[in-house]
C-alpha cells in the first residue's frame, strides 16, 4: 500500500486518503505509554459517531491496543471493519472451529480468533430495528422486498412468474378503538380539525404532521390502557384465527368442506405488523390463492371457479367473525377483534401490466419490516426494571402504555397472565409477536437469502432461475465441525468507531458508505 498523507487544518487531523497505509497515522496518535490490556467489554455498547474535534484523541488509544501484539493487525482490523458493511453494533465472538473428514479423520479446515486483532472476531449484528442498526435494518429491509416481490409477480428467487396471475389482494387489519386520540393531517396531507365533538372529550385544533400531540388520547382517564395491552398481547392469535377462518369461509363461498377446498386451493401470504401514531398494531399483508400441490417446487394456478370476488369476500367476513376473549382481569374480560377499518385491495386495482405497481406494493410492506414501537415515542429495547428507565424520553401516552404492561406483568397480581409475559415485552406495549411472518408457500425464506449472500461471498454463486447452489457441497453427514464460541459483547468503543468510518464509512448513512467503497 502507498503512504498515509497527513496534514493539519484548523487544529485538526485531516486524512487525505483514509483507505492508505496507517503508518503515519500510527506514528502521529500512538501513545507512548504502554496500553491496557486488560480491556473488557460491556454487553452492549452502540455509540454515536463522536465529533470530528475529538476524534484524534480517541483513536490513539484503539490503535495502541489493535497494534499491541502484532503491527500486522492493523490491517487486519481494518479487513473487518469493512468486512462489517457498516454495521454500528457489531457482536464480539473469541472461538475456534474446526472441520474434520468424519470418515478418515483428515483435518479440512480450521479458523480461531487467536490470529485475530484482541483475540476477536466482529460480526455484524442483523438486528431489524432501524433505530439500533442502520445497516442491518436496511439490508433486512432489501431481503423482505425481495422476498414479497418474489411472490407478488414471479420470475425470481425460484417462483415462476405465473403466480402474477393468481388472485392477490393488499389486506390492511386495524386495532380497534381503545378511545379518542389527537388526529393530524388527512391521507391527502391537509389539516382537519382534531375532534369537533359537542360533548364528551373533543379538540377543534389543527394539528400539524410533527405535532407531539397527535395519537395522544384526549382523555387519558377515559382510555381504555388494559383493553390496549391485552389487545396486543392476543394480536398473534388473532391473525392465526384469521387465516384459519379465511380458510373455512372460503370454501364455505365455494360450497365444499374444508377437507376438500384444502386439496384444491392453497392460501399463501406475507405480512408485517405496523405501530400507529396512537401506539396500536395494525397489519399489512399480500394474500395469493394458489393451488394445491404436494410438489415443492411448484406453482400451480388456482381452479377457474376461484376469483378476487370470492378472496375479498372471505377476507371481510372472516376479519369482521374472528375473535379472542380474554382472561378476566379485575372483574372483566375484554372479547378481542380487529377494528373497523378492514382494508381489501386487489393488488390489479394498483394498475394492470404495470410492473412498479408490484414493486411499490412490495416496497410498501417492505419498509415497516425495520420499524417497531420506537417509532411511536417508546423504547427499542426491553426493560430489565422500570425503576431505572428514563420516562422522560417516552410520550406519556406510551410510558402509561409500559406501566400498564409492567403493572399487569406481576406474575403474584396477575397470575392468569403471566404466560403472556407483558413485562418482557412492555418495550413494545405488550405486542409480542413477529413484525414479518409468512406461510411457508409463498416465496423463498429469509435463511435462503442470507445463504445465497454468503456462498456469493464464499465464491459459490447460486443459479439465478431455479434458487439452488451451482456447487453441490460436500454431504453434511461426511464432515464433522467442531465449535468452541464465547460471546464476548456487543458495540464498538468511540475510538473503534472512529477509526472505523475513516476506513470503513461506518457512522454515515449506508448510501454514503456505499457509493465510497
Amino acid at each position: 500500500m502507498t503512504g498515509h498523507e497527513l496534514s493539519h487544518h484548523d487544529g485538526g487531523l485531516v486524512t487525505a486518503d483514509p483507505l492508505n497505509s496507517f503508518a503515519a497515522l500510527v506514528s502521529v496518535l500512538l501513545p507512548q505509554h504502554p496500553p491496557h490490556r486488560g480491556l473488557t467489554y460491556p454487553r452492549k455498547v452502540c455509540f454515536a459517531m463522536p465529533e470530528p474535534e475529538h476524534i484524534g484523541g480517541l483513536i490513539g488509544p484503539t490503535l495502541a491496543r489493535i497494534t499491541a501484539m502484532d503491527e500486522n493487525h492493523l490491517d487486519r482490523w481494518i479487513a473487518r471493519a469493512r468486512a462489517l458493511r457498516g454495521c454500528s453494533c457489531p457482536v464480539r465472538l473469541t472461538g475456534e472451529t474446526t472441520r474434520v473428514d468424519a470418515s478418515t479423520g483428515e483435518l479440512l479446515s480450521h479458523y480461531s480468533t487467536a490470529t485475530e486483532p484482541g483475540n476477536e472476531l466482529l460480526m455484524r449484528c442483523k438486528n431489524r430495528r432501524a433505530s439500533r442498526c442502520p445497516s442491518c435494518s436496511e439490508e433486512y429491509r432489501a431481503d423482505t422486498y425481495h422476498l414479497i416481490k418474489a411472490g407478488l409477480v414471479g420470475g425470481d428467487k425460484g417462483v415462476p412468474t405465473s403466480v402474477g396471475l393468481h388472485p392477490r389482494a393488499f389486506v390492511t387489519l386495524t386495532a380497534p378503538s381503545f378511545g379518542p386520540v389527537h388526529r393530524g393531517p388527512g391521507k391527502d396531507g391537509r389539516t382537519r380539525v382534531c375532534h369537533p365533538r359537542r360533548s364528551g372529550a373533543a379538540c377543534f385544533k389543527y394539528h400539524r404532521a410533527e405535532d407531539p400531540l397527535i395519537g395522544q388520547p384526549l382523555d387519558p382517564a377515559a382510555y381504555d390502557y388494559v383493553g390496549h395491552v391485552l389487545w396486543h398481547a392476543y394480536s398473534g392469535e388473532l391473525w392465526r384465527r384469521f387465516t384459519l377462518y379465511l380458510r373455512n369461509h372460503l370454501a364455505s363461498a365455494a360450497g365444499l368442506s374444508r377437507t376438500a377446498f384444502s386439496k384444491r386451493v392453497r392460501i399463501s401470504y406475507a405480512k408485517v405488523a405496523e405501530f400507529q401514531t396512537r401506539g396500536a398494531v395494525h397489519f399489512h399483508a399480500v394474500i395469493r390463492l394458489d393451488g394445491y400441490t404436494q410438489d415443492p417446487n411448484a406453482w400451480p394456478p388456482p381452479p377457474v371457479w376461484v376469483g378476487m370476488d370470492m378472496l375479498t369476500a372471505a377476507v371481510e367476513s372472516a376479519a369482521r367473525t374472528v375473535s379472542v376473549t380474554s382472561p378476566e382481569v379485575n372483574g372483566r374480560s375484554w372479547t378481542l377483534s380487529w377494528g373497523d377499518q378492514v382494508d381489501v385491495r386487489p393488488i390489479e386495482d394498483f394498475g394492470p401490466d404495470q410492473a412498479l405497481t408490484d414493486t411499490a406494493v412490495a416496497g410498501y410492506i417492505a419498509k415497516y419490516a425495520t420499524k417497531a414501537a420506537e417509532d411511536t415515542g417508546t423504547l427499542d429495547r426491553r426493560i430489565h426494571d422500570i425503576d431505572q428507565v428514563d420516562m422522560t424520553q417516552v410520550r406519556p401516552h406510551a410510558g402509561k402504555l409500559i406501566y400498564t404492561c409492567w403493572r399487569l406483568g406481576n406474575a403474584r397480581l396477575y397470575p392468569q397472565l403471566e404466560h403472556l409475559k407483558l413485562r418482557t415485552w412492555a418495550h413494545m406495549l405488550g405486542f409480542r409477536g413477529h413484525f414479518s411472518t409468512k406461510s411457508r408457500r409463498y416465496s423463498t425464506t429469509l435463511g435462503k437469502l442470507r445463504q445465497v449472500r454468503a456462498d456469493y461471498a464464499a465464491g459459490r454463486p447460486w443459479d439465478t432461475e431455479t434458487f439452488t447452489p451451482l456447487v453441490i457441497q460436500e454431504a453434511e453427514d461426511s464432515t464433522l465441525t467442531l465449535t468452541n464460541w464465547h460471546y464476548l459483547g456487543q458495540g464498538l468503543t468511540q475510538g473503534e468507531l472512529a477509526l472505523a468510518s475513516m476506513v470503513a464509512g461506518m457512522g454515515r448513512p449506508t448510501e454514503t458508505a456505499e457509493v465510497s467503497r
